[in-house]
């Protein structure tokens, strides 16, 4: 019997090592990484930058406190804001957390408004963590099933509707914030239309409310852009990041601009590990090498090698829907459970994961050599011509 509780479905597949796009198992076998330990290796495994930081920074310095002065968290922060035009961080270890930061925010906001009991819009379909809070937020019955009573405070709206939020701001006076993921990863890789995320800064601007963005999978290069929502000239009040920030390692942060950055006083908020120097070093050293390497641009590049192959390749596959998605953040569309699909994927030597209803999800490294994006592209075709026959 195992000693860990039961709280993953894992595959069969026990990884022992990785470098670059590649995985190996302890049987040996080579697999292509596909999904980027869920959009978060996008350097690839093993990189030699991160691999060096990481030694070299647990030989001098791993923790302290954030009751001390913490160089490295400094320059983390700056670097941050930077890419993200927001104006400072609060520094934790997870996109959970840094979630929660976001919504202690949109809470202090409410005192500033003289609202004793907010209410925040979020989506249908969306994802934003496993924390009472946080899953309370999330669009997801099956995320929330067994852990009621919620968190109070949400209203639920469905993702890329504006009237939807034109109609709850009618209905409810207490609303001080919306909180979006602008590209929804979980829920399916749904990109929004062209006018939402305008949209809703516009609405935010009318209504003295917060525009919250979760960018912790959409985030940090992934789309193409530092942050899925620059592909818009708009911005955000709040913004949480995770994932790709530490390639592996854990980090997280929620960043905020304007009145927003000025909320969290000493004593509102706290973290043992967030921001120690040993993950500020190694999220110095990815946002460093996405700058040096031009990784934005790649990932653009390779996303649109991957899509358009697969979409030349299952053009006649009777269970393919669409390719959707943007940049390195791509999802699959099939007509039916794409169970099958992945597991054939596997056989190809591709690991893949699932997201929403019918879809599997590419999140690979923004390092991917081209070979190795047209091998992932053809790799998944295969598996799903090789079920194609299969009863729905």
């Amino acid at each position: 019997m195992s000693a860990l509780m039961n709280i993953y479905a894992r595959l069969p597949i026990a990884i022992s090592h990785g470098e670059g796009a590649w995985l190996w198992d302890d049987s040996g076998r080579r697999f292509l990484d596909g999904f980027g330990g869920i959009a978060v290796t996008a350097l690839g495994h093993a990189h030699p930058r991160i691999a060096r930081a990481i030694a070299e920074q647990a030989g001098q310095l791993m923790h302290t406190s954030n009751a001390l002065d913490i160089p490295l968290q400094q320059q983390a922060g700056q670097a941050l804001c930077e890419i993200a035009a927001m104006d400072s961080a609060i520094f934790c270890n997870s996109g959970a957390e840094a979630n929660e930061a976001a919504l202690k925010i949109a809470r202090l906001h409410a005192r500033t408004r003289d609202i004793e009991s907010p209410k925040v819009i979020v989506m249908e379909n969306s994802f934003h963590g496993r924390t009472l809070a946080t899953l309370s937020a999330t669009g997801s019955e099956k995320v929330q099933a067994g852990f009621g009573p919620l968190v109070e405070g949400f209203v639920r709206v469905p993702f890329d509707d504006l009237d939807a939020i034109r109609a709850a701001a009618a209905q409810h006076d207490d609303i001080v914030a919306i909180l979006v993921e602008p590209i929804q990863g979980e829920g399916g890789i749904c990109p929004p239309s062209p006018d939402y995320l305008p949209g809703l800064r516009a609405l935010c601007d009318t209504h003295n409310w917060l525009l919250m963005f979760d960018e912790i999978q959409c985030g940090m290069g992934r789309t193409g852009q530092w942050f899925a929502h620059q592909h818009t000239t708009i911005k955000p009040d709040v913004m949480s990041v995770a994932k790709a920030l530490g390639n592996g390692f854990p980090v997280g942060a929620c960043l905020a601009r304007g009145g927003a950055a000025q909320l969290m006083q000493p004593g509102n908020h706290g973290t043992t590990y967030g921001g120690n120097p040993l993950a500020s070093r190694v999220a110095l050293e990815v946002i460093s090498i996405m700058r040096e390497e031009n990784l934005l641009e790649r990932a653009t590049l390779l996303g649109d090698l991957i899509s358009t192959t697969l979409r030349e390749q299952l053009a006649d596959n009777p269970l393919f829907v669409e390719v959707r998605g943007q940049g390195l953040m791509i999802g699959v569309v099939f007509n039916q459970d794409p169970t099958a699909v992945r597991d054939a994927a596997i056989d190809e030597g591709l690991l893949l994961v699932p997201a929403g209803q019918n879809t599997l999800r590419l999140l690979p490294a923004y390092t991917l050599s081209e070979d190795d994006a047209l091998e992932i592209a053809h790799r998944l075709s295969r598996a799903a011509n090789r079920v194609e026959g299969m009863p729905a």
